[in-house]
């Protein structure tokens, strides 16, 4: 794939993916073929701000662990979420952000 290409999706999206990963992610898609960009750019990250945001206004209702694809525990937060004191809310508060940039980086390892 033309370094180029490579580069600028970097940049563009550096933000929103674990950054002890970029470097794999960068040799991966210089290894690929022109014509996965397509599909590696349709892939849609998760801004990890945004998922903050929503952690903070949502997050008692288990939203932002629905929104990474973790439904199960989204439930659980659902239901039982009040029981904990607010402890599992307050505690995805500060990891949710790097858990966006982990889905983001297993999101786009699957079209890789």
């Amino acid at each position: 794939m033309d370094i180029n290409k490579v580069d600028s999706f970097i940049i563009a999206n550096a933000k929103n993916l674990p950054s002890d990963k970029i470097a794999i992610i960068r040799d991966k898609m210089l290894a690929a073929d022109d014509s996965r960009f397509v599909v590696i750019t349709s892939v849609e990250l998760k801004s990890a701000t945004t998922m903050f945001f929503i952690s903070f206004f949502l997050g008692c209702f288990g939203v932002d662990r629905f929104m990474l694809g973790k439904i199960g525990s989204g439930i659980a937060k659902l239901l039982l979420g009040w029981m904990t004191l607010g402890i599992w809310y307050i505690v995805d508060l500060f990891i949710i952000m790097n858990a966006t940039k982990k889905y983001n980086y297993e999101q786009l390892s699957l079209v890789l």
